[in-house]
């Protein structure tokens, strides 16, 4: 890719971070560790170690952030969505050890079912939601 290419894009993704809601920042997180699987997976088809790791190095991070922003007091769903990305962490680590395509697979179909389901989430919800987290956030300060 040439680096007028590479270029635009981070700042097209920059541009949309900075005017990003929360669902969207989520969703591009998601995407970001989904690109870097799929990097990983040609990396290990072509015996690219070095990128291998770093891409799948990219979607740890990016999997432990988004592990790291779950709203752990929504319940179940929170500790449930905790422990797959623990699984998945877990299963992208071992990925990269063994070089396995096949467990890099698993973690993408994982994610692509979760990410599946945030995008499906109305505009109501997530606005109710917003306006929730608002509301803590005012006890918060208030308290």
């Amino acid at each position: 890719m040439s680096y007028g290419i590479k270029a635009y894009k981070s700042v097209g993704i920059k541009d949309d971070l900075a005017v990003a809601d929360p669902h969207r920042v989520i969703q591009l997180l998601m995407q970001g560790a989904l690109e870097n699987m799929a990097k990983a997976k040609g990396c290990i088809e072509r015996q690219d170690y070095a990128g291998k790791s770093a891409t799948l190095s990219k979607a740890i991070s990016i999997i432990s952030a988004l592990q790291g922003s779950l709203d752990m007091s929504a319940g179940d769903i929170s500790d449930n969505l905790y422990a797959l990305y623990d699984f998945m962490l877990n299963h992208l680590i071992l990925a990269s050890r063994e070089k396995s395509s096949e467990k890099v697979d698993e973690v993408v179909e994982l994610l692509l079912t979760i990410k599946g389901a945030w995008d499906q989430i109305p505009v109501a919800d997530r606005e109710k939601g917003y306006e929730l987290q608002a509301q803590r956030q005012q006890i918060a300060v208030g308290s």
